[in-house]
């Protein structure tokens, strides 16, 4: 951590607290502005007026800014994580600004996804959800908390610090990214066009903890064929041609899954200082063609979590994949289910997003932690049970990130979603301090 003279880190802070209506301002703008997230087939929504609201103020800012739409062959090579190879980026476009250090010092991004999750039920809400509306002091809207509250924070904070220091030794960079709510694949497009630093701070919903570990996710889906027939009619032994249930069958599935979930909650190899241990969760289930006919199929999608030491050589799930598919066919053969021995449930793998962690001692770590105090606020090292785009750079470059910002995760996804102003200045401050801190002043 670089020594930075006291009363210019006074000077930031306060610097910051004087925008305090900029900030709110703009982080009202960006929620007020529909960037939900998407299927891969959805049409975009205001994306590209947000990028280029912040391409605009932040070139305006002195930083050289490079915003573009990406192609699906630059992200080809993670398509496990992406889930698709069709993936459109257009009217989605990556954004990242550049203010070039001015000596050795070493380079730092904020990185932060401006996509948000569907703000269904839209009548529950107190305010409408994409008004950007300040009551008694809190930012209400879908993507208050998670994230463009963040984002606004880690904007202000990087003007400010090139306002007040110029150029840092190192070099500061701000990168704006779609797709984080479905598959990560906007930071993952911006790493394969070449985006990289020293290390990289993410202004997610961490309650002002430092998040330095995330799980990975797997999203198998169970397939358990039957044998349609008429419901309201006896039927025959299957081996005489009768109609067999598929959902009566998918218990068997359902059973191992329970099952499977409580040994990994009992299991050592499952224990992380900071996170917890690995799980599976049945999600959606759907099965049936008519309702006097028995079902021939039925379809079971789970969700299930993984740590990082259960990662394979290549950081990725297949570790999982085999274990998960080995207990459901050991679970098949112990029930004596000879229909399910002959027609075993397959499964189909949707995306695989890899976890990630660093090391606590790491000095970023430490540099985070104490500029938050500096601004006093109280943080302590945590982990994410879910995953967020910090994990892409720790994965494919091994490029150290954290997690930093307000308010406390649960506070995203709700209904009434909202962050506190005041918070959003305390995060601009530490991050202002963490800037300067690590890239050094020139």
């Amino acid at each position: 951590m670089s020594r930075v003279d006291p009363s210019l880190e006074h000077r930031l802070k306060a610097a910051i607290a004087d925008r305090k209506d900029e900030l709110e301002q703009l982080a009202s703008h960006l929620v007020s502005l529909d960037t939900t997230a998407r299927a891969p087939e959805d049409p975009p929504r205001r994306e590209s007026e947000l990028q280029e609201l912040l391409a605009e103020r932040l070139r305006h800012a002195g930083s050289s800014v490079d915003i573009w739409e990406p192609a699906a062959r630059d992200i080809a090579c993670w398509a496990r994580q992406v889930g698709t190879e069709e993936l459109s980026f257009d009217g989605r476009p990556q954004l990242v600004a550049r203010w070039a250090g001015d000596g050795d010092g070493r380079s730092l991004i904020f990185n932060g996804h401006i996509d948000v999750v569907a703000a269904e039920p839209i009548e529950r809400w107190s305010v409408p959800p994409f008004a950007g509306e300040v009551v008694d002091g809190r930012l209400v809207g879908r993507g208050a908390a998670d994230m463009k509250g963040g984002v606004a924070a880690m904007v202000i904070a990087a003007e400010t610090v090139i306002a007040e220091c110029g150029p840092l030794a190192g070099d500061l960079i701000v990168n704006t990214v779609t797709d984080e709510e479905s598959t990560g694949a906007g930071t993952l497009a911006c790493i394969a066009a070449g985006l990289t630093a020293d290390a990289v701070v993410v202004p997610e919903p961490t309650g002002f903890d430092v998040w330095v570990a995330c799980r990975g996710s797997l999203t198998p889906t169970f397939r358990v064929i039957g044998r349609a027939g008429h419901a309201e009619l006896p039927q025959p032994s299957w081996r005489d041609g009768g109609a067999v249930n598929a959902i009566e069958k998918l218990r068997v599935v359902l059973d191992a899954v329970e099952s499977l979930r409580k040994t990994w909650l009992n299991c050592d190899q499952e224990r992380h200082s900071f996170l917890s241990p690995g799980t599976i969760v049945p999600v959606l289930v759907n099965g049936g063609e008519w309702f006097v006919t028995y079902p021939a199929e039925a379809r079971l999608t789970c969700e299930l979590m993984y740590l990082p030491a259960s990662a394979d050589e290549h950081g990725e799930g297949r570790t999982k994949e085999r274990e998960l598919a080995e207990w459901i066919m050991r679970a098949v053969e112990r029930s004596g289910d000879e229909w399910l021995i002959e027609h075993p449930p397959e499964i189909e793998w949707g995306s695989d997003i890899p976890p990630a962690e660093i090391d606590p001692s790491h000095p970023l770590v430490g540099t985070v932690s104490a500029a938050a105090v500096d601004v006093g606020l109280q943080t302590r090292l945590a982990g994410f049970d879910s995953w967020y785009d910090g994990a892409s750079f720790v994965r494919t470059r091994g490029i150290p990130a954290v997690a930093f910002g307000p308010p406390e995760t649960a506070s995203a996804h709700v209904v009434d979603e909202s962050v506190a102003v005041d918070d959003l200045v305390r995060c601009a401050q530490a991050l202002a301090l963490t800037a300067v801190r690590w890239c050094g002043i020139a």
